[in-house]
C-alpha cells in the first residue's frame, strides 16, 4: 500500500503561502520557515507530519502528496483549514 512522508506550512491566506514560498525558493530553510509562521501544532517540528497513508488527510492535501513531485514546495493548496505549503519527503507504492 501507497505511504508517504510529507512536512507543511500551514497558514491563513493564499498571500501570506505565496510569500513564504518565495522565501524558501530563494534559500531559507523549510523547517525554520514552518517553525516561524506555520499555524498548524507541527510547525514546533519544522511542519514534519511524519508518515501517512491515502485518506488519513483531507482530500486535497492527500491529492497532492500522492502525485506530487518529490523534494519540491508544493502549494498553495487550500483546504479546510487554510492554505498549505507541502513538501514530500518520501513516497513508496
Amino acid at each position: 500500500m501507497a505511504k508517504a512522508s510529507a512536512r507543511h506550512i500551514l497558514v491563513p491566506s493564499e498571500a501570506d503561502c505565496n510569500t513564504l514560498k518565495k522565501m524558501i525558493e530563494a534559500g531559507e530553510d523549510f523547517a525554520a520557515v514552518a517553525k516561524q509562521h506555520s499555524k498548524c501544532p507541527s510547525g514546533k517540528q519544522g511542519g514534519a507530519l511524519g508518515e501517512f497513508f491515502p485518506g488519513q488527510m483531507v482530500r486535497e492535501f492527500d491529492e497532492v502528496v500522492f502525485s506530487g513531485d518529490i523534494g519540491k514546495v508544493l502549494g498553495p493548496v487550500k483546504t479546510q483549514f487554510g492554505y498549505h505549503l507541502i513538501e514530500i519527503t518520501s513516497r513508496t507504492g
